[in-house]
């Protein structure tokens, strides 16, 4: 079984419509999607001290995922307000990570020892976290960053990419030639492959030497939040799996290995994102906003 942490921002998206707010978060949605595939997964993030914290921590400890280096800081915990627009989430404003702006994590020795046990670690844009990178590129554990839409950003294109293995962007709208472009640039900055999804299009993926394509499996969505945090952690277990499986060698010197390798993968995600589109918020576990922050949440 291969361990995968997610580090970085944890929050509850806040369903206006129905007063209902899900878990949620890249890196957090990471660790859950993960132990659903079958990973023994851990997640390490800032929380706040109200209610939205509690909940979250509250669901993570249900679903067995550790969270044994998590910070915790008085102040609000991280949300965003959503609204579904024709099963698609649409974003209304947020908190932006709430105390995770003040409070970024700082890893010491012990979090680095930590981090060595496992196989993958996924970050991204939202986690204040870039700064640590080069603390933990090289320590074993491949290294994956969802740049969301921040890709074009040249700063932490070059600040990112020399220390990380895999890259996901999200591209939608996008031609073909222009996701080709922006995804060899990732690679000659550093990144081993690099992944941009484009909603209902085809995902392309480039890892130096060829582009793969991969057509999402089409659903009527309840509610399209997680799924491309679905498909690159289903891509990545998967990935993992086989070179854990057969051994790193096979991995960097064999490109028809390479290449089946992330074909299956792909076709694998695809289907896994496609089921994270049949339920409300990222993975479920829904409740009804409490009391103590409608408030503050719940204002547009």
């Amino acid at each position: 079984m291969i361990k995968a942490l997610g580090i970085g921002d944890n929050v509850c998206d806040v369903y206006l419509d129905t007063n209902i707010m899900y878990p949620g978060g890249q890196a957090l949605n990471f660790s859950v999607y993960a132990k659903q595939l079958g990973a023994d997964s851990e997640y390490l993030g800032v929380f706040g001290q109200d209610a939205i914290a509690e909940y979250i921590q509250k669901i993570l400890d249900e679903k067995v995922i550790g969270r044994s280096r998590c910070r915790s800081y008085e102040g609000e915990n991280g949300f965003a307000r959503v609204k579904i627009i024709d099963g698609d989430r649409v974003f209304k404003g947020s908190n932006k990570g709430g105390v995770l702006q003040d409070h970024f994590l700082e890893l010491d020795e012990d979090d680095i020892e930590y981090i060595k046990k496992f196989n993958v670690v996924h970050t991204t844009n939202n986690a204040f976290f870039d700064s640590q990178l080069k603390k933990i590129s090289g320590l074993g554990p491949f290294i994956s960053y969802d740049f969301s839409v921040r890709w074009n950003e040249e700063d932490r294109i070059k600040r990112v990419c020399p220390y990380i293995d895999f890259a996901f962007l999200s591209c939608s709208d996008m031609s073909d030639e222009e996701a080709e472009v922006i995804c060899r640039n990732l690679y000659n900055e550093g990144c081993k492959v690099i992944t941009a999804t484009r909603g209902s299009s085809e995902a392309i993926i480039y890892d130096g030497k060829k582009f793969y394509r991969q057509k999402p499996d089409y659903v009527e969505p309840v509610d399209t939040m997680g799924a491309g945090d679905s498909f690159a952690t289903c891509m990545l277990v998967k990935i993992v799996e086989k070179i854990d499986e057969n051994g790193m060698d096979k991995w960097n010197d064999s490109d028809e290995y390479r290449e089946d390798v992330i074909s299956s993968a792909l076709q694998e995600a695809a289907s896994f994102a496609s089921k994270t589109c049949m339920v409300n918020g990222a993975f479920g576990c829904g409740i009804e906003v409490p009391e103590s922050v409608q408030e503050r949440v719940l204002e547009e």
